[in-house]
């Protein structure tokens, strides 16, 4: 019996040793970024600039300069690499006539600083503040995966006017997520960068699109389902039935990219829930 109580004690300050370890690098685990700075060379044969300027950049924008767009969209990107690796976004909203700008965070892509909720959240703030006195309204914000952390806990804080919302493979609650991939962990506990977005978007009343994977195995759809059900306001969804978290169809002709466009826009003539079924096949 004496014996059980040893292997049992050995096995659980084992088990408490490797909490730890998991509470102290969690944030390696959740932040995965790129500290590579792009030459001007490079980001400009992708039709983009540094902005706002070269040397104190926050993200990129359209290399050309856009004067009569119908709006500004700044997108805020997920967790791995970086904003230059998004330029497909600049390319294709701007066939909507938007402006885009491809936000980048503190930590990523040669910008100085450590990502956590709190430094990519007072960031991002400034970043917006700077869109509006430059490009003014209409402002909307498009988050994807660890983006729509971003822009959901924005909300709460922004004073801008923001028309509208687009999440993208987003999840419900950070420590909800990592609970469901860390479950023989007590993850909900230990997580300290929360992004809750169902309690960030209660107050807001604009428009927000909702699009997730059916077969997501890095945000489950679940929690984007489960996200999408606590909004209150005016909402839509996508669901990209057969794609996995990295796979979603995203060539620009596709026809969910207007739909969309058109429902943050527009939202009056687009309600209820869509379904967008099987856009690999």
């Amino acid at each position: 019996m004496q014996e059980i109580w040893k292997i049992f004690l050995y096995a659980l300050t084992g088990y408490l040793a490797l909490c730890f370890v998991v509470f102290i690098f969690q944030r390696k685990l959740i932040y995965l970024p790129s500290q590579h700075r792009f030459s001007k060379e490079e980001i400009s044969s992708e039709g983009l600039r540094y902005w706002p300027s070269d040397d104190n950049f926050r993200g990129f924008i359209n290399r050309e300069d856009q004067f009569d767009t119908d709006a500004t969209v700044i997108v805020f990107h997920g967790n791995a690499g970086t904003a230059f690796h998004r330029s497909h976004y600049v390319q294709t909203l701007s066939k909507q006539n938007l402006r885009v700008i491809l936000a980048e965070y503190p930590g990523y892509g040669g910008r100085e600083g450590r990502p956590s909720e709190q430094v990519l959240v007072a960031d991002s703030l400034e970043t917006i503040t700077l869109t509006y006195q430059e490009f003014g309204e209409p402002l909307f914000l498009w988050g994807e995966s660890l983006g729509c952390g971003v822009v959901s806990s924005l909300i709460p804080q922004i004073k801008t006017p923001i028309e509208g919302v687009v999440l993208f493979l987003p999840w419900d609650t950070l420590p909800n997520l990592a609970q469901t991939h860390y479950w023989y962990f007590p993850t909900r506990w230990l997580v300290l960068d929360k992004f809750n977005n169902v309690e960030n978007l209660q107050g807001y009343e604009g428009r927000i699109a909702v699009l997730v994977a059916g077969n997501d195995e890095v945000v489950p759809v679940k929690h984007g389902k489960k996200l999408y059900k606590s909004l209150t306001t005016e909402k839509r969804l996508w669901v990209f039935e057969n794609s996995r978290h990295n796979e979603v169809p995203i060539a620009p002709q596709l026809k969910w990219w207007q739909e969309v466009v058109d429902f943050i826009s527009n939202g009056s003539k687009n309600r209820g829930q869509t379904q967008i079924k099987n856009l690999k096949e």
